[in-house]
């Protein structure tokens, strides 16, 4: 791999298909490699990744340049490593570090490797990697070495518990919710611990081919491909021009707006940080700095970076001092003449050419830019909370949004490290459009007989990272009511379904942060309120609503199929571009299972006609 990666693994367009097992099959030909009688070493530049970690590992000897990164990321496709990785990583630096390298599926760098023991030695420098490699193959047939050294874990379980295994199995089982590739990384582990090479290699074999033609390995493989084709946009190319984005300026400094700040600061470019009030504005300051402590403590960060961090955000009360600002993120209350004033303000203040971005959740981006004389320079950001945790991205074109504006934002979302996926202009844009009649059939099915568990179970054992109530609450009931109270004439033909959302909201009952809303808290352990039922009937009875039995079929369907559809809606009206799009607001933002594919994958395996 001079000059290149060694390897970054297999053709993921060959997996499902007849090409993933045609000859020369890599698992065959590696256990030829594994025959020869005279030393093969892996000289390993850049990244040697999956399958091409898996040859480096059937070579006897290995040497490393000092920034190479390895990894087995196959679980990430819902599979495992199907070409001897199971069974030659555990004996080479034994079966716990390798269950956390297959399990995470992320990268180690070449120090790690080198302590682990699975590289032999580290080159000065990638330049000088082949004259070293060509140097320690002289150093092996001098001292007469043997084709392949005895394994540094011949016994890969050395020091683990009797019950290792089916502990960890225990312990991980909620988890996993039904993941198969994770159970099947456990169990080629533990015949690694137990069967010679040859058995082990063969249980691996049999687990991959299971794994591979799985519908959740098809989901996943889905995934990886809609993150490739996101940016895939109309009107938008590589030739797009894009912007210098030296300085943001971030309005608001909030919770969200914080956030958005610690994104920039992390990606290492300056941040002013402005309120109205000094008291907001240390208290935004002081809690970001709150929060890099904190990862500090767990490890995360050092206390340099944190002070390096800090260092990138300034904070200001006075407009002027944005003035020079590449890109302004407005981060205010969501109220549209609120927002409207901020951008008549900045229109005012800002450089021509400066960006101006908006991070509403729901509000139109073109009445936001027509207040301005530069609506080719206004686009939504909408950021998901925690802003410097979630992946995703909202990017709202507007209809005057420019071509190089938006160019540059996708290109600022990769430097984030954000998913960033491209709406046009409607209410709640992707996500919170299809929140909204999701969340809307959840509330009836809880007047008309279903409990707050319930529901709540049925979505989370499909996979979703918490229940739709669950996370009204973790919102805020009140954020949730004044969206609603924003377009109560857009929604006045039937307020019925949202009456009990209304009557938490009356009763101060917010969720989380006053420890009441759907569920009752302790911290942040919630358990069910029998005050809802009782609330929830006497609605229904208001409202002449027969309450009944409600089965987990009805639950599921009557959810997940007014998600699905609003989707689908979605792509008619041209809001988003493809399904893919839509799998990844719903992947990255709202917790919907990868390994589910997203909410329209997943209608395609149910069928679309169901």
């Amino acid at each position: 791999g001079e000059g290149l990666p060694f390897s970054a693994g297999a053709d993921i367009h060959e997996f499902g298909t007849p090409r993933a097992v045609a000859a020369p099959h890599l698992r065959e030909l590696l256990l030829r490699l594994q025959q020869l009688n005279k030393p093969v070493i892996a000289a390993l530049s850049g990244v040697a990744l999956g399958g091409g970690l898996e040859l480096a590992l059937a070579c006897g000897y290995r040497i490393s340049e000092p920034t190479a990164c390895f990894g087995l990321p196959e679980i990430k496709l819902g599979l495992i490593p199907g070409a001897g990785g199971t069974q030659r990583l555990p004996r080479m630096i034994g079966a716990q570090a390798a269950l956390d390298m297959m399990i995470s599926g992320q990268m180690i760098n070449a120090r790690r490797a080198l302590e682990l023991g699975l590289v032999d030695g580290l080159s000065n420098s990638a330049q000088s990697l082949l004259h070293e490699a060509c140097a320690f193959a002289h150093q092996l047939l001098e001292s007469a070495a043997p084709a392949f050294p005895d394994p540094q874990w011949g016994f890969p379980g050395r020091g683990l518990p009797d019950d290792f295994f089916s502990q960890y199995r225990l312990t991980q089982q909620a988890r996993w919710q039904g993941q198969l590739a994770p159970q099947s990384v456990v169990t080629a582990l533990e015949a690694a611990c137990t069967l010679p090479l040859t058995d082990g290699l063969a249980l691996e074999a049999e687990l991959f081919k299971t794994l591979e033609a799985s519908s959740q390995s098809a989901a996943l493989r889905h995934v990886f491909f809609a993150e490739r084709d996101v940016g895939k946009l109309p009107g938008i190319s590589p030739d797009t021009p894009t912007r210098l984005i030296r300085k943001v300026a971030i309005i608001g400094a909030g919770t969200m707006g914080g956030g958005i700040a610690m994104c920039f600061a992390n990606a290492g470019i300056p941040v002013a940080l402005l309120e109205l009030k000094p008291q907001a504005l240390e208290h935004g300051l002081t809690q970001i700095r709150h929060l890099y402590q904190i990862s500090v403590e767990r490890g995360k960060l050092t206390p340099a970076q944190l002070e390096q961090r800090m260092e990138l955000l300034h904070g200001t009360l006075d407009y002027a001092e944005i003035g020079d600002a590449d890109l302004v993120i407005e981060a205010v209350f969501e109220s549209l003449p609120v927002k409207q004033q901020v951008f008549r303000t900045l229109d005012e203040v800002c450089k021509p050419g400066a960006i101006l971005a908006s991070n509403t959740s729901t509000l139109d981006i073109n009445a936001i830019a027509s207040v301005t004389r530069r609506p080719r320079d206004v686009i939504g950001l909408h950021f998901f909370s925690p802003a410097s945790v979630m992946r995703l991205l909202e990017v709202v074109r507007g209809r005057d949004t420019g071509a190089d504006t938006l160019a540059t934002m996708l290109a600022i979302a990769k430097r984030l490290g954000k998913v960033a996926v491209v709406s046009g202009v409607c209410f709640g844009f992707i996500g919170n459009r299809m929140l909204e009649p999701y969340s809307r059939e959840a509330h009836r099915l809880l007047l008309e007989g279903a409990s707050v568990a319930q529901i709540d179970r049925v979505l989370t054992d499909l996979g979703m990272a918490m229940g739709v109530l669950a996370m009204h609450d973790l919102a805020g009931i009140d954020v949730s009511y004044l969206i609603r109270e924003s377009r109560r004439d857009l929604i006045a033909h039937d307020l019925s379904y949202c009456r009990i959302a209304d009557v938490l909201f009356e009763q101060g009952r917010y969720g989380q942060k006053t420890a009441r809303g759907f569920y009752l808290y302790e911290g942040r352990k919630r358990h069910e309120d029998c005050e809802l039922i009782s609330l929830a009937e006497g609605i229904a009875h208001e409202l002449g609503i027969v309450r009944r039995e409600i089965s987990d079929e009805e639950v599921h369907d009557r959810c997940l199929f007014m998600l699905i559809n609003e989707g689908i809606q979605l792509l008619d009206e041209g809001i988003a571009q493809r399904s893919g799009d839509i799998d990844l607001v719903w992947i990255n933002g709202y917790g919907f299972a990868a390994w589910r594919g997203g909410p329209l994958h997943y209608a395609e395996s149910l069928g679309l006609a169901h």
